[in-house]
């Protein structure tokens, strides 16, 4: 149904239910004339006459009272189904705190920020980023966002997308300038931008797997970050090679300001997890942002 011909209806009932063209035109806050006007199209392009005019009354036809009998009903179903919606959504309202790696928070949930306040505007999302685990009961956090490996036993967990890669990244400048390596031992050959855990102080190993091959390599280069969106910029500026999740450098790799390197040792894994403590008496807001957000990433 055009929206044109939906108008049409409204106008058709509000006439009928009031009885003159005057009160139904208040109604609809448009002019009588118009109203009148209006009607008179909507007949010509039905080609029956809905209703019976004189200057004293306006009165439905025989075919007028069966087009109104069987439109009420069902704007009554269009009228019930809105104030449901709204009654729903308006008992979704409240402080939501979310603890949420960096990665989860920029590539998960940023693009979905407007999306779900458009959604839910009572709710207001109190969002923590940080890299170190953090015990959400301890914190009082309603939930978290985190790989999966990396959650405790204990926990409700919800899958958020798909299975996701690491992998290593190099400019395509350094490529043509060094080469690249042809297996993760040939790293030990090449500048590595190293992390450091947040916290922590000891540098991360790099993670390689191949068939029933396991290893763990221990590089060296000129930067030790323990912020991966400052290796990604110095991995762009040629700087060295990085070892970063997919989801922080594809939009590079789409770009081809960096190059993806030894994809047969680097296969897929889990992926990310919302996590909480309880699903007994889950808050309405948080059951709300686990639907929203596993209908956008889960599909």
């Amino acid at each position: 149904m055009r929206g044109s011909e939906f108008a049409d209806l409204k106008a058709f009932v509000a006439i009928a239910e009031r009885g003159n063209f005057s009160a139904a035109a208040r109604t609809l806050a448009i002019s009588p004339s118009a109203l009148s006007q209006r009607i008179r199209e909507f007949e010509a392009r039905l080609g029956v006459r809905l209703f019976n005019r004189t200057t004293r009354s306006v009165g439905l036809t025989g075919q007028g009272q069966a087009l109104l009998d069987k439109i009420v009903p069902l704007f009554a179903g269009f009228d019930q189904a809105v104030a449901e919606l709204i009654a729903e959504n308006a008992e979704v309202a409240g402080s939501l705190r979310l603890n949420l790696s960096r990665v989860a928070a920029m590539y998960l949930l940023g693009p979905h920020l407007e999306a779900f306040h458009q959604t839910y505007p009572a709710v207001t999302l109190d969002i923590t980023i940080q890299d170190t685990f953090s015990d959400i009961v301890a914190g009082r956090f309603d939930a978290g966002i985190r790989l999966g490996e990396t959650l405790e036993k204990d926990m409700v967990a919800v899958r958020m997308g798909g299975r996701r890669a690491s992998m290593v990244v190099a400019s395509p400048e350094l490529i043509d300038r060094m080469g690249g390596p042809e297996s993760p031992q040939d790293l030990h050959r090449f500048p590595c931008i190293r992390f450091r855990w947040p916290g922590a102080m000891n540098i991360y190993r790099w993670e390689f797997e191949k068939g029933s091959d396991v290893l763990e390599i221990d590089v060296d280069g000129p930067l030790i970050a323990n912020d991966t969106a400052m290796m990604l910029k110095a991995a762009e500026q040629g700087l060295g090679f990085a070892y970063l999740l997919d989801l922080e450098a594809r939009e590079q790799i789409e770009a081809g300001r960096l190059v993806q390197l030894l994809p047969d040792w680097t296969p897929s894994f889990g992926g990310f997890y919302l996590y909480h403590a309880s699903a007994r008496q889950m808050p309405k807001q948080l059951r709300a942002f686990i639907d929203f957000l596993s209908g956008r990433l889960n599909v």
